[in-house]
């Protein structure tokens, strides 16, 4: 189903004006956020004798707090600098090393002088398209870089691509997986992170059956929705119960002048950003009342870290309409890949064809966004895979997040995925 022009007779008024809203709205807060800074300003100088008061501790925190909530976050820096390698202090630079519309292809690159060449298995992470920008899972790749020479899909806020582009659905996602396996070149691993699994499979079986010399050496798998009718979450379902010219309807708005993607329809990103706060909207709430109690306490290390979280998870990003869309309904709705039905471009998706990858599949035992069971199907959709080749790990103590980031992730999870690569 093609998507609707926002011209088009068919094309409601609300699904139109939903962004423009969102912009004024916006443009409306900034003479309070204005007020916020310079009422900031009076609370923080040590000339103002209000301001080490508990009343002027309050009201500075309670600006904070409505600042940081009310700010539209930029796209956020990766901040790796430098990484340990071999007990050796090693400095890092970000390298776009192929650039397309909708992804840049980073390349964190190592001061040669530190690195043996060649020492380092090369290692792509696909980063999922689900709003955040991909500098969010930073821990994901600084636990890598150690001991890997590693390459990111960096993906681009839609609203800043020009209509004229064109689309950017699943196949142009597989594409661009493809791309980047071709730039990199033989020997590559791959890390799937969350929902990009489904395409980077679909990648690798099309690599695969026509016998590409670029096929990877490895491919893990984490926590991503292979086949989504095994152990259904609640948000399995919901994705599950309206159909996709509904979905197009409720979800899908269009770039407001004067964005450099003026009128190309999107799934804003404020609104996945509203469906991750409300989703454990308790959760955030207490956190804001934490952070204003360290504000007010003087805490200002905890303080801080809440706003470097915080910056980052605010930071949001408009995701192509037709990536949205098809996800849904291909991964949520028919589940073609695991029913055998995907087709990329008209050539069908044959996960059987595998045989010179290995996989690695990755749960997390309390992951509510794709529970135990959805990305083990893979091992099943690639039966010509030696079993020696595959490896199935499920941690219990972790959720969707968790699988991928964070203390468990850095300290469980990644010693057994570089096991896995080196084995290769």
């Amino acid at each position: 189903m093609a998507l609707l022009s926002p011209w088009h007779p068919g094309a409601t008024l609300r699904r139109i004006m939903l962004y423009h809203a969102f912009e004024f709205t916006h443009a409306a807060l900034a003479p309070m956020r204005a007020l916020c800074q310079a009422e900031k300003l009076l609370t923080e100088t040590g000339i103002n004798p209000l301001a080490q008061t508990p009343q002027g501790r309050a009201l500075h925190a309670a600006l904070q707090v409505f600042d940081g909530m009310t700010h539209r976050y930029p796209r956020p820096e990766w901040g790796i600098e430098t990484i340990m390698v071999n007990g050796e202090t090693v400095t890092v630079d970000p390298t776009i090393v192929d650039t397309a519309p909708f992804c840049e292809l980073l390349h964190f690159t190592k001061d040669p002088a530190a690195v043996t060449p060649g020492s380092q298995p090369k290692v792509l992470i696909v980063m999922p398209l689900s709003g955040h920008y991909p500098a969010l899972l930073r821990g994901t790749v600084e636990a890598m870089l150690g001991e890997f020479d590693v390459y990111v899909t960096d993906w681009r806020d839609a609203r800043m691509v020009p209509a004229f582009v064109g689309p950017f659905g699943l196949d142009e996602f597989i594409d661009t997986v493809i791309r980047a396996l071709h730039v990199i070149g033989p020997d590559t691993h791959l890390l799937a992170v969350s929902q990009s699994s489904v395409p980077v499979l679909a990648a690798v079986s099309l690599l695969a059956t026509s016998d590409n010399p670029n096929q990877p050496a490895s491919m893990v798998l984490m926590g991503g929705p292979i086949d989504a009718r095994v152990n259904p979450s609640a948000a399995n379902e919901m994705a599950a119960c309206q159909d996709r010219a509904w979905l197009e309807q409720t979800a899908i708005s269009h770039v407001p002048w004067p964005h450099p993607g003026a009128w190309r329809p999107v799934c804003p990103g404020f609104l996945t950003l509203s469906g991750f706060l409300f989703k454990n909207l308790e959760r955030h709430v207490d956190a804001q009342l934490i952070y204003f109690n360290h504000l007010v306490d003087g805490d200002g290390g905890t303080a801080a870290e809440h706003r470097t979280f915080y910056e980052k998870f605010l930071a949001v990003m408009d995701l192509p309409a037709e990536v949205f869309l098809d996800t849904v309904e291909t991964v949520f709705q028919t589940f073609n890949l695991p029913r055998g039905r995907m087709h990329h471009r008209g050539t069908p998706i044959t996960p059987s064809a595998i045989h010179h990858t290995a996989l690695m599949t990755v749960e997390g035992g309390r992951d509510d966004i794709c529970p135990p069971g959805q990305t083990a199907v893979a091992h099943g959709l690639c039966p010509n895979i030696a079993k020696k080749h595959q490896r199935h790990l499920v941690h219990p103590d972790v959720g969707h997040f968790g699988v991928f980031n964070g203390q468990r992730w850095r300290h469980d999870i990644q010693p057994e995925i570089a096991a896995f690569i080196h084995s290769r």
